[in-house]
């Protein structure tokens, strides 16, 4: 059976911070960084027969805007559709329901964040950024 909570204790932050690790958008990301995240985040853990598969979470100010990060399925889970059942939960949050704008990045993603109504900037040139590596 599948589920998704936002009850932050049901997460298994080390399950969390071993898949965001090595993924490229979070790459070494420690334990302590996760949990900083998390503890700063609307968060969203999707689990099979109470195992956590998934993990997504949303920075936001609850009105205006939010921002969608480190999303992700566990390779095993993928392809039987429970990333869209993660965002579909995500997107009809009661806590988040005054939103304006959602914003996100995504490489290789953009078909399942178009069924949900992402589409790219319509004018990315006002857009900027301040990137510290």
């Amino acid at each position: 059976m599948i589920t998704v909570s936002t009850d932050k204790s049901k997460l298994d932050v080390p399950f969390i911070q071993h898949f965001l690790k090595d993924i490229y958008w979070a790459a070494g990301r420690t334990i302590e960084e996760v949990q900083r995240t998390i503890d700063a985040s609307v968060c969203f853990g999707i689990y099979l027969d109470d195992k956590q598969i998934g993990f997504a979470r949303v920075i936001t100010d609850y009105v205006v805007f939010a921002y969608v990060m480190d999303v992700f399925i566990t390779e095993e889970h993928q392809g039987k559709g429970y990333s869209s059942i993660l965002i579909e939960k995500m997107m009809n949050e009661p806590l988040l329901n005054e939103i304006k704008i959602w914003r996100l990045a995504t490489t290789d993603a953009h078909f399942l964040y178009e069924k949900f109504g992402f589409k790219a900037l319509d004018h990315p040139e006002k857009m900027m950024e301040k990137v510290i590596k």
